[in-house]
């Protein structure tokens, strides 16, 4: 029995943990989908989680189909074969304006792409921008308070792919492995921008079972117990759910 099963008993059941941040967030976000929305999934990137060998995983991340459409953006060619996206617009230049017209989008997903973002203040503003009145905001990105957080920063970023296969049980290929800034990457940064940017909003910090420290049990049972009993401000993902102002 791994570490996981002994720790997350109900691990066995299903393949997944009680505490799986794929499966809190995108629960979530599923709640607020609805049949006729228009989804827009900021870096959709090629869409590997399609693959996800655990079953409730898979379908709550694959959104198409159950929307009236899911538009992908992405700076990365690759991303236009992304099997759960409606429709893929390259984003040529990853700070610049987004390729969607203005008040468009009923939701928007923005999932591990904060952290490489070298201008919050326009990221924000372009979420405030295409989503309409009403329009929801869900977002999940690296804590830089966390220690998984601290450690990437210590760690140069043209190191990040090598230490991806050595922690990951799936590293992604090196060309997915993008810079990363860190310019807008705790809780209380996140909401300062949502707030200024006319979101009502809820963020904070969430904890998956520590798989990146499944190299040790004693390095995992470190991770367990700082999964359940570390402040919310510092885990290691921060989960914002937001909604612009202005509906009727």
């Amino acid at each position: 029995m791994g570490p996981k099963e002994s720790f997350y008993p109900e691990s066995r059941f299903g393949g997944f943990t009680d505490v799986d941040a794929y499966v809190v967030f995108f629960t979530r976000v599923n709640t607020l989908l609805t049949p006729d929305a228009v989804v827009l999934d900021v870096g959709c990137g090629r869409g590997r989680y399609a693959d996800d060998p655990v079953t409730i995983r898979r379908q709550l991340r694959v959104l198409r189909g159950r929307c009236r459409r899911v538009i992908g953006i992405d700076v990365d060619p690759g991303a236009a074969h992304n099997p759960a996206v409606d429709e893929f617009r390259l984003l040529a230049d990853g700070d610049g304006d987004w390729p969607v017209d203005s008040a468009s989008v009923d939701l928007l997903l923005s999932v591990s792409v904060l952290e490489h973002v070298a201008d919050p203040e326009h990221f924000f503003a372009e979420c405030a921008r295409v989503l309409r009145p009403g329009g929801y905001l869900c977002l999940r990105t690296t804590n830089v308070w966390s220690y998984s957080g601290l450690a990437a920063r210590l760690i140069p970023s043209r190191h990040h792919a090598a230490v991806l296969r050595r922690l990951c049980m799936h590293p992604r290929p090196d060309d997915e492995v993008f810079p990363t800034r860190y310019r807008c990457n705790s809780v209380f940064r996140v909401r300062r921008m949502l707030t200024q940017y006319g979101f009502d909003h809820c963020a904070y910090g969430h904890q998956s079972q520590p798989t990146s420290l499944a190299f040790s049990r004693v390095s995992y049972a470190f991770g367990v117990l700082h999964q359940r009993y570390a402040p919310r401000f510092i885990k290691p993902t921060i989960f914002a759910f937001a909604r612009k102002r202005g509906a009727g």
